[in-house]
C-alpha cells in the first residue's frame, strides 16, 4: 500500500489544537524562550536588504530548518499562524513574538486552542451572525491589520469588563457641559461668558500651583461644538479602541495626552488658561490615523482613505477654529481666550505612545524597547515642565493675567 501524505501545517495546527483541547491545561507546554540576539542572526539571515520584513515562505523555510529548536507540534502551530498573514510578510517584531513567545497570556492561549478558526474561511465570510457578532467583528476590522489578531479578538472578546472608561468620562464631560449651560445661561461659545473662568475645574496660569487643574480642565469645553466634536470622535474612536486594547491602555494614552496637552500650555503659552478635552482626543485619534497609514495593507476596514480624510478635516476645523479663539478679543481682557497647543500636546503623545500602544495589541508593553524609549521620552518632558513652570515664570518676569 501507498503512504497517505501527510497533513499540512493548518489542518495540523487545527489537530494539534483540538488534542491540546482534550488533554486539558495542564498539557500546555511555554514555546522555548531562546534569545532575541539568536533570532535576530537568523532573521537577518533570510532578510539581508534589512527591510525588516521576510516572506512567509522564508520563515516556513527558517522553521523547517530549525526544527529540533521547536516541540514538533509547536512548530506546526506557529507555521499555520504564518499562513494566516494575509499580506504575505512577518515583519521583525512578529517574527521575535511567534519565536520567542513573548506574547501574553491569552496570546499563548490563542496559539494553542485558537487555530480552528485558522482552518476555516476568512472573519468577513461568516455568515449567520446575530448583531453583537457583527459588532465585535466590526471592531476587529477597524482597528486591528492583522488577521490572526482579528480572529482571536472575535473568538475572545466578551464585553467584561465593558468600554466604561470612554462612556463614564464622557457622560462626565456633558454632565459638566450642561451644570455650566445653565449655570451661565449660555450654551454657544460659554468661553466668552465674563464668569467663565471662575470655574475650578479650568487650567488657569495664575493658579498653575493647584495640580488638579492640569487634568480636570477637560471636563470645561468652549461651547457646545467644542464638545460635540469631542465627543463624536470619543465614541466612535475611542470606544472601539478600549474594546480591543482595554481601559487600562486607552485610558493611559488619554490621560497622557490631556497631561502633555496642559504641560505644553504652561511652556509653550504661558499666558493662555486651557479648558477641553481636545489633548486626549488627539491621542486617541492621531494613534489610531498614524496605526493604519503604518498598517495600511493590512487594515480592512471599509472607506478607510475616504475616512481618514473626513477625520482629517473634522480635526483641522476644530484645530482652527481654536486658533481663532485663542487670538480674537479676549471677553475677560487681559487674560486671553483658552490656548490651542493642548492639541499639539495630544497629538505628539499619539504619534509615540499611542502608536506603540496599538501596535502591540495582546503584546507585552515592557518588552518592547520603543516603549521604553517614548515612556523615557514623555517622563522627560513632565519633568521640565514641572520645572519651568516653579522657575522660568519668575526668571523670565512674566506679566500674567490676574487669577479669575
Amino acid at each position: 500500500m501507498g503512504e497517505h501524505p501527510s497533513p499540512g501545517p493548518a489542518v495540523a495546527a487545527c489537530a494539534e489544537a483540538e488534542r491540546i483541547e482534550e488533554l486539558g491545561p495542564e498539557a500546555e507546554e511555554p514555546l522555548p524562550a531562546a534569545p532575541e540576539t539568536h533570532w535576530k542572526v537568523l532573521f537577518d539571515q533570510f532578510d539581508p536588504g534589512n527591510t525588516g520584513f521576510i516572506s512567509t515562505g522564508k520563515f516556513r523555510s527558517l522553521l523547517e530548518s530549525h526544527s529540533s529548536e521547536l516541540d514538533p507540534h509547536k512548530r506546526e502551530v506557529l507555521l499555520a499562524l504564518a499562513d494566516s498573514h494575509a499580506d504575505g510578510q512577518i515583519c521583525y517584531q512578529d517574527f521575535v513574538n511567534l519565536m520567542s513567545n513573548k506574547r501574553s497570556n491569552s496570546f499563548r492561549q490563542a496559539i494553542l486552542q485558537g487555530n480552528r478558526r485558522l482552518c476555516s474561511k476568512a472573519l468577513l465570510e461568516e455568515k449567520g451572525l446575530n448583531l453583537s457578532q457583527r459588532l465585535i467583528r466590526h471592531v476587529a476590522y477597524e482597528t486591528l491589520p492583522r488577521e490572526i489578531d482579528r480572529k482571536w479578538y472575535y473568538d475572545s472578546y466578551t464585553c467584561c469588563p465593558p468600554p466604561w472608561f470612554m462612556i463614564t468620562v464622557t457622560l462626565l464631560e456633558v454632565a459638566f457641559f450642561l451644570y455650566n449651560g445653565v449655570s451661565l445661561d449660555q450654551f454657544v461659545l460659554q468661553v466668552t461668558h465674563p464668569r467663565y473662568l471662575k470655574n475650578s475645574l479650568v487650567y488657569h496660569p495664575q493658579l498653575r500651583a493647584q495640580a488638579w487643574r492640569y487634568l480636570t480642565y477637560i471636563f470645561m469645553h468652549a461651547g457646545i461644538e467644542h464638545l460635540g466634536l469631542n465627543v463624536v470622535l470619543q465614541l466612535l474612536v475611542g470606544v472601539p479602541l478600549e474594546m480591543v486594547h482595554g481601559a487600562t491602555r486607552i485610558g493611559l494614552v488619554y490621560v497622557a495626552g490631556v497631561v502633555a496637552g496642559s504641560l505644553a500650555v504652561s511652556v509653550a503659552d504661558m499666558t493662555a488658561p486651557v479648558v477641553g478635552s481636545s489633548g486626549g482626543v488627539y491621542a486617541l485619534v492621531s494613534a489610531h490615523l498614524a496605526n493604519i497609514v503604518m498598517n495600511w495593507s493590512g487594515m480592512k476596514c471599509q472607506f478607510k482613505l475616504l475616512r481618514m480624510a473626513v477625520a482629517l478635516i473634522c480635526m483641522s476645523m476644530e484645530f482652527g477654529r481654536a486658533v481663532w479663539l485663542r487670538f480674537h478679543p479676549s471677553a475677560y481682557p487681559p487674560c486671553p481666550h483658552p490656548s490651542f497647543v493642548a492639541h499639539l500636546g495630544g497629538v505628539a503623545v499619539g504619534i509615540t505612545l499611542g502608536v506603540v500602544v496599538l501596535r502591540n495589541y495582546e503584546q507585552r508593553l515592557q518588552d518592547q524597547s520603543l516603549w521604553w524609549i517614548f515612556v523615557a521620552m514623555y517622563t522627560i518632558f513632565v519633568l521640565f515642565a514641572v520645572f519651568w513652570n516653579i522657575f522660568a515664570y519668575t526668571l523670565l518676569d512674566l506679566k500674567l493675567p490676574p487669577p479669575p
